[in-house]
């Protein structure tokens, strides 16, 4: 095996020792050390492929989620992308409660920022392009910040909203709102695209 391959395994080991250890107890109280005497690593091996729990947290759900999240063309199908972090919320309820109880709202909500920080971008970019408009830097790094916090915040309810509505309906809802909200602030805010000559 390669380097790269021994690393995922021993990743993904890992990531399932943590995820069954969530069934049992609170994130916070699982220790690095109770997860490497299950697996039947050494401490060091641990520590060589994340700084610490919350990095394998991350980690987990970066592989889990956002990994497939990535693959999605958010030109053609932000619903489907929508649609598919929703169901996984729903078929890993448990684990994300876990980690809600234990991290709170706001530290459940920094671990998705990043991302869809990038994915809002690029519904900008698709935005930009599709109206022939471009929005001025500082707007455009206000409405990111609003967007990602936004969409954060819908999954933190959902994870934490036990009688949840329906996913379909729900999909349909937020990527309706985002993508029209975006074409209409890119028609009133937006200054048209300078073609080079």
């Amino acid at each position: 095996m390669k380097h790269e391959e021994i690393s995922l395994y021993t990743k993904r080991t890992l990531s399932k020792a943590l995820k069954r250890a969530m069934l049992r107890k609170p994130f916070e109280k699982i220790t690095v050390s109770e997860l490497i005497q299950e697996v039947q690593f050494n401490r060091k091996t641990f520590y060589y492929h994340f700084a610490d729990i919350y990095d394998l947290l991350k980690w987990t759900l970066e592989e889990d989620v956002l990994r497939v999240l990535r693959s999605f063309d958010l030109r053609t199908d932000f619903e489907g992308a929508v649609r598919f972090v929703m169901r996984y919320v729903e078929e890993n309820d448990h684990m994300l409660n876990c980690v809600l109880d234990s991290l709170g709202r706001d530290g459940l909500k920094r671990l998705f920022l990043d991302e869809f920080r990038n994915i809002v971008d690029s519904l900008l970019q698709v935005a930009e392009e599709e109206s022939g408009r471009t929005i001025e830097p500082g707007y455009r790094s206000f409405l990111v910040h609003f967007y990602e916090d936004a969409l954060a915040g819908l999954l933190v309810e959902w994870v934490q909203d036990r009688g949840r509505g329906d996913t379909e309906v729900m999909a349909n809802y937020l990527s309706r709102t985002v993508r029209e909200s975006l074409r209409g602030i890119l028609v009133l805010s937006g200054s048209p695209e300078q073609s080079g000559n």
